[in-house]
């Protein structure tokens, strides 16, 4: 049967054109009233493509299809194995599968943990496919289990439930993954994300690189120790600082899979330590700074980067002669304009000289489409001090 149409304004077709996939309600003209696929055109009745609808989001419709092509079995298999294609070579057991519209695969969220997948869908139009897309999952990778963690907040705006739940096989409660020559303990039923954090892969190999062998490192905001760990692997000390007694239990956990003795793990206010180690004169040879969200909303950003400089600031005090800071963001709303702005703002206030070494981001696993700024959120740098 022929698909229910759509029809946007000249603005929404613009959108379109320039490369971003979403068409928002106020340039729809009209759109079905039931979630699922629709054929989208112009004003003037020219096709435009195939798309996800929403009825209730602000975001409408969501690009899926240029061409005529349906959008069947064989498209969603297809899509998925070419971006399964794209992480050929990646040194873990665990990276993003797909990354929703940084894949041309709008509100869908794939990670796999080894053997098994977890997986968010995130829009009501998208929900109306689940049964292809789980379909194509099991065709492509012949997972051990499928989860999927639907519990996240956009779900609201999209009229769908927030729940968890297994959709395929079993998925255990803690899954061991290798990144590197690290392991650690992913949570794929109530860790942050979908288990792990998995989009600093690549900046934490990274700082290993530029750890100092025998030297000192602070890990601050530490969660489950990600960064700590491959700090240690150089390190002669690391310390993990992290407000958060259950993550640090968590960290504990993951230092003894590894066999590490050379981490501390401190529970304590990041901001309140870091000043008494300023006052203390404590130094170190690496320092990573990767804090929560600060920023949830735009009208929260203005006092987030006055904690991003606080922090940081205080960071970049506590470096020995030589030493690194690797600071990073995931707030969306923080521009990386905004950010390296932030960073020179607390290298001038703290007196000391930083160069820049790297520039940071989010893993090849988590493509950022540059006429989609949604599909990137973070960003970082790293700097070496004299």
């Amino acid at each position: 049967m022929p698909l229910p149409t759509a029809r946007v304004s000249d603005k929404g077709a613009a959108r379109w054109a320039h490369g971003h996939p979403w068409i928002y309600r106020s340039d729809v003209l009209d759109a079905p009233d039931e979630p699922g696929l629709a054929a989208v055109h112009d004003r003037r009745g020219k096709f435009l493509g195939t798309a996800l609808c929403s009825p209730r989001s602000e975001i409408r419709l969501r690009l899926m299809e240029r061409t005529t092509r349906w959008v069947d079995a064989d498209w969603w298999r297809e899509q998925i194995a070419a971006a399964a294609a794209r992480r050929d070579g990646i040194d873990a057991t665990a990276w993003r599968v797909v990354h929703g519209e940084g894949d041309g695969i709008p509100s869908l969220v794939v990670d796999r943990y080894d053997r098994w997948l977890v997986v968010q869908l995130l829009s009501a139009g998208l929900e109306t496919h689940r049964g292809l897309i789980l379909d194509a999952l099991r065709e492509v990778f012949s997972p051990e289990g499928i989860l999927l963690r639907n519990d996240v907040g956009v779900r609201r705006h999209e009229g769908l439930p927030e729940v968890t739940e297994l959709a395929a096989g079993s998925v255990p409660e803690t899954i061991e993954v290798r990144e590197g020559g690290v392991r650690y303990l992913a949570a794929p039923w109530t860790g942050q994300k979908t288990g792990a954090f998995l989009d600093q892969r690549a900046n934490r190999l990274l700082a290993a690189q530029l750890t100092r062998p025998g030297g000192t490192a602070l890990d601050c905001f530490t969660y489950h120790g990600s960064f700590a760990l491959h700090l240690a692997t150089r390190a002669a000390r690391v310390i993990a600082l992290d407000v958060s007694a259950d993550a640090l239990a968590r960290g504990r956990e993951n230092g003894a899979l590894n066999g590490r003795d050379n981490i501390e793990w401190v529970e304590a206010d990041v901001f309140e330590l870091l000043r008494q180690y300023d006052r203390e004169r404590r130094r170190f040879d690496i320092i990573v700074v990767d804090p929560p969200a600060f920023a949830k909303s735009k009208s929260a950003l203005p006092q987030a980067i006055r904690g991003y400089k606080e922090v940081n600031l205080r960071a970049m005090r506590l470096l020995a002669a030589g030493g690194v800071l690797l600071s990073a963001s995931c707030s969306f709303h923080l521009r990386r304009a905004d950010f390296h702005a932030m960073l020179e703002e607390a290298a001038r206030d703290s007196g000391r000289r930083l160069v820049l070494t790297h520039l940071l981001g989010q893993g090849p696993d988590h493509p950022e489409v540059v006429t989609i700024p949604e599909t990137g959120y973070l960003k970082g740098a790293a700097l070496r001090a004299f």
